[in-house]
C-alpha cells in the first residue's frame, strides 16, 4: 500500500507541476518530453501519462480521510510519579 501511495503522490505532483507550467507559461512539459509536441498536442504516451495522473488523483482523493488521520500526531499522556 505504501508503494501505491508513493506512486500516486509522485504522479499527482508531476501533474500539478505540469498544470502550473501550463498556467504560468503555456508550456506542457509532458507533451514536450514525450514527443516534442507543441502545446495542446497529444500522442498515446502523453495520454497514458495524463490518464495515470488523473487516476492517481482520484485514488488519493478516495484515501484522503485515511491520509489525514494517519498524519495527525496522537496525543500522549505522561504520568508523573513522586
Amino acid at each position: 500500500m505504501r508503494k501505491l501511495n508513493a506512486a500516486a503522490a509522485i504522479l499527482t505532483i508531476v501533474g500539478g507541476l505540469n498544470w502550473g507550467l501550463v498556467g504560468l507559461f503555456k508550456f506542457d512539459l509532458v507533451a514536450a518530453v514525450l514527443g516534442g509536441m507543441q502545446f495542446g498536442e497529444v500522442n498515446i504516451a502523453s495520454r497514458v501519462v495524463y490518464t495515470l495522473v488523473g487516476l492517481s488523483a482520484a485514488y488519493l482523493a478516495s484515501q484522503l480521510r485515511t491520509l489525514i488521520s494517519t498524519s495527525e500526531p496522537t496525543p500522549t499522556t505522561t504520568s508523573v510519579t513522586a
